[in-house]
């Protein structure tokens, strides 16, 4: 065996969005999938604004700093702002983007159960899974609907791991409620 075919690939997995604000749900999620995929690093990829939602409440420094905080004794949890160097804020374009730059690396998508049900929705949604694994964790009542969306029918099986996980009742938008 020649020094190339031994060379360890790097297995890196992306948690995307707005992090209005950051939680400890994003850091437990993180924790379970770095440990159950054996993950060399997690990025928490936060955009100054998902095309589908509203406008965040909270100022893209605030929501940086505030990851940073949660996240700082998490050694493979990295915080990175993409949307400076990423032509069009989409999850295509940066999985792409990080790919180009990590070309020894498989790359993961970490997705909530309630994001596959619109993912059909996604800029070129049928090319993510050839950049990276979905991974998709429970979230409230979406663990079966998920099963059933339209992506998941006409995607490869292949292309989808089913984190199996106690699930956590907090998200940004409950949060939100009580401000």
């Amino acid at each position: 065996m020649n020094k190339l075919s031994k060379k360890k690939i790097t297995k890196i997995c992306i948690l995307g969005g707005t992090f209005d604000p950051p939680h400890i749900g994003h850091l437990y999620i993180s924790k379970i999938v770095i440990k159950k995929l054996k993950l060399n690093k997690l990025i928490w990829a936060i955009t100054k604004k998902n095309p589908l939602k509203r406008k965040p409440h909270l100022s893209l420094e605030t929501r940086i700093y505030l990851a940073k905080k949660i996240a700082n004794k998490e050694k493979k949890i990295y915080i990175k702002y993409y949307d400076n160097k990423v032509k069009y804020r989409n999850t295509f374009r940066l999985l792409k983007f990080i790919k180009k730059n990590n070309k020894n690396s498989k790359i993961f998508f970490l997705m909530g159960g309630d994001n596959l049900l619109k993912f059909h929705k996604w800029h070129n949604w049928k090319q993510i899974p050839k950049i990276a694994t979905l991974v998709i964790f429970p979230r409230n009542n979406h663990v079966i609907k998920s099963r059933q969306t339209t992506a998941a029918k006409i995607l490869d099986k292949k292309d989808l791991i089913y984190i199996k996980a106690k699930k956590i009742d907090i998200s940004s938008s409950l949060i939100r409620k009580f401000w």
